[in-house]
């Protein structure tokens, strides 16, 4: 897969946001349950953290004096790529209350760069002093990556920790077949590099678990202008709804009229397989 341009996804004016800077918007109001209700800020200011040297964190400035245990993702850049290059997705979600450990490579195609972010942030819930101790929601990790990093999570959604997966413009890594909790498939209009069909093929063959296909308008693989918050806002409601159980966020997947189905002007395409179909209002597990 080809490295994640400077000019890519969410690499703009981040290092003034994770400093407290973060974003154009305010902080966000009550969901209504469109996708880009969740582009706005969540209540809490992001920080940043060397983890443990091969992953880079970004959590809420507040975990310390939180009362609440945070779900977690964990991330996989694209070949060559750098975390910095996603800083505003990350920051975005640590400042609507997620813990992220991204992995400090270009090459995390295996998915066990990835799970070993998870395996990380589990132990330091478990260590007496660590920033992190009782903080961690352990059975809520979600797995997320872009092109060689979107294969790595499928890899990784494989595995037992990951209850929810986000492959974005996918690589050919992991099997869907071995996927075990709901995924979001994400493709580019205009992506030469992974093209669409092949995100929807790749979509098409996971039919054990719910799963959901969205392809962004007019989107390369480097997501130019607009089309970087469309895709921040649908994670954070993916995420929002699988991992933290909002209900407002349901209904940008889920239902008779989908928020991502109704908005066309963001999204050329979008699916849902029959187990997404069947998805009632109560989460299970």
């Amino acid at each position: 897969m080809c490295s994640f341009s400077r000019r890519s996804l969410l690499a703009a004016a981040i290092t003034a946001a994770v400093a407290g800077a973060l974003a154009p918007e305010a902080a966000a109001a009550a969901p209504s349950g469109t996708a880009r209700d969740y582009e706005k800020n969540g209540p809490h200011q992001p920080a940043k953290a060397a983890g443990d040297g091969a992953h880079t964190l970004y959590h809420p400035a507040d975990l310390a004096s939180s009362a609440v245990r945070h779900p977690v993702l964990i991330w996989g850049n694209g070949t060559g790529a750098t975390v910095d290059q996603y800083e505003a997705l990350f920051a975005h979600l640590a400042g609507w209350g997620y813990v992220v450990a991204a992995a400090n490579t270009g090459q995390s195609g295996s998915g066990e760069e990835m799970l070993d972010g998870a395996r990380y942030l589990i132990a330091e819930n478990a260590r007496q002093g660590s920033v992190f101790h009782g903080r961690i929601d352990t059975g809520q990790i979600a797995a997320a990556g872009h092109s060689q990093g979107g294969g790595g999570a499928l890899a990784a959604g494989a595995d037992p920790l990951v209850k929810t997966t986000i492959p974005i413009m996918p690589g050919p890594q992991g099997t869907v077949s071995a996927l075990h909790g709901p995924a979001f498939f994400v493709s580019g209009q205009a992506d030469v590099i992974v093209p669409a069909p092949y995100v929807r093929a790749r979509f098409a063959a996971c039919d054990q678990v719910p799963a959901v296909y969205g392809q962004l308008r007019g989107a390369t693989h480097f997501l130019q202008g607009d089309t970087r918050y469309r895709l921040i806002g649908a994670i954070t409601a993916w995420l929002q709804y699988h991992l933290a159980g909002d209900q407002a966020a349901k209904s940008v997947f889920y239902g008779p009229r989908p928020d991502l189905g109704q908005d066309t002007a963001a999204w050329s395409d979008f699916a849902r397989n029959s187990r997404a179909e069947e998805v009632r209002a109560v989460l299970s597990g």
